[in-house]
């Protein structure tokens, strides 16, 4: 999965039509609808759209031909394996109809060259766990633990035998370093999801 790292727009004119493609990084539904206020072109014959984040998703037509616009900015989006994204097409119409095949490529391919532009971020699903150690043990796993690049230790509550790390780690390393702390500490700590 991928996220935007920043803005990103591309342009094209189709068979005379001006194609302006705008990709905005955004949290939650309330900045997708925002951000398509925001972003609309009053000038532009059509402002076609589409928002991923998560699960939900919504796109928009804008009087193009249903299913013309909006699904293949959508298409686009999750082609490029895009998360907390919302892709607006504005479309300037030159004279010259394209036809529905001849939308969906032109709104589909400007998205699609927008996203292949910008600049992603890969996101990798984490997890939150709770390890107690013993003292005997704290210093050397803890060791171990920071080296791994993608770990990251969310915070350390020191009880009268030891200590309880609180850490977050990638979902695919799970198995890999709940077996890691298992052998350097014999079994005396185990990794514990929360």
């Amino acid at each position: 999965m991928f996220q935007l790292a920043q803005p990103a727009n591309f342009e094209q004119t189709v068979k005379k039509s001006r194609f302006l493609a705008t990709a905005l990084p955004v949290a939650n539904e309330e900045e997708a609808k925002a951000a398509i206020a925001t972003h609309r072109d009053a000038d532009a014959n059509h402002n076609c759209w589409a928002w991923r984040i998560g699960t939900s998703y919504r796109f928009s037509d804008d009087g193009e031909p249903g299913g013309t616009a909006g699904k293949p900015i959508l298409a686009s989006i999750d082609g490029h394996s895009l998360d907390k994204v919302v892709v607006i097409v504005a479309r300037w119409f030159g004279g010259i109809l394209l036809g529905s095949g001849g939308l969906v490529r032109a709104y589909g391919g400007t998205a699609a060259s927008c996203l292949k532009a910008a600049h992603l971020l890969e996101v990798k699903p984490c997890v939150d766990g709770i390890i107690r150690f013993a003292f005997a043990d704290l210093a050397r796993v803890k060791a171990k633990l920071t080296s791994h690049k993608d770990v990251l230790i969310v915070d350390e509550c020191f009880t009268a035998t030891g200590a309880d790390v609180v850490v977050r780690l990638p979902e695919r390393d799970v198995e890999a370093i709940s077996r890691m702390i298992s052998d350097m500490t014999s079994g005396r700590a185990r990794l514990s999801l929360s």
